[in-house]
């Protein structure tokens, strides 16, 4: 007697698109649409699957879109939907990108209902060479210490009357940050991109 086949289980397309977990975030960067323009965004919510962007230009269902993310770099895919004020993507990414992601997203979400400090993820350092070059947005070159340096972010030393704003984007030798708070000496930086501990030196205190 022929036994009556199975019928495969098809997941409903909502709960397809959720088939991974979707952690909220508050993350900013910036993306790329399929016509090479750039526009600043906020990641809301993520999986290692997509991601849903506030963003002043949504494109269209379909279109190419590469996002850079703080914390988690370049991200690729296509627009799934557009949502108010902005629009969610896929991811294109592989196995071991999506497991990476996975790992961020599980201490991203930690950190938040830990409340931990952004700069307390990566062990802190001295630098052999405290010294460095700090740039403004408006383009001024200034000398500044660096009391201490991590993966993620640096405390810098500098006079009270040079001291950034919060939120201004600096560059700090050559790595890109966010003023994140000020400090009694100075202020604390939160980099765009986390750093390689074998080259962070250099791209922090080299000329």
């Amino acid at each position: 007697m022929a036994m009556p086949l199975t019928k495969p289980r098809i997941l409903p397309l909502a709960e397809e698109r959720r088939r991974h977990q979707r952690v909220k975030v508050n993350l900013l960067g910036r993306y790329m649409l399929a016509d090479r323009r750039e526009f600043p965004c906020q990641v809301i919510d993520m999986s290692p699957g997509g991601m849903a962007l506030a963003a002043p230009v949504a494109g269209i269902p379909g279109e190419r879109v590469i996002a850079y993310v703080d914390h988690l770099g370049r991200l690729e895919g296509k627009i799934a939907r557009v949502i108010e004020n902005g629009f969610a993507m896929t991811i294109s990414a592989t196995a071991r990108k999506r497991d990476k992601l996975a790992a961020q997203l599980t201490w991203l979400a930690n950190r938040q209902i830990l409340n931990l400090p952004e700069d307390r993820r990566h062990g802190r350092f001295t630098p052999r060479n405290p010294m460095a070059r700090l740039i403004m947005p408006n383009g001024t070159n200034i000398a500044c210490r660096v009391i201490d340096l991590s993966q993620s972010g640096a405390a810098v030393a500098i006079a009270e009357n040079l001291r950034p704003a919060v939120g201004t984007m600096v560059t700090i030798g050559k790595t890109q940050g966010r003023v994140v708070r000020h400090i009694e000496d100075g202020f604390a930086i939160e980099f765009t991109r986390l750093q390689h501990s074998d080259f962070i030196e250099d791209n922090v205190t080299g000329e």
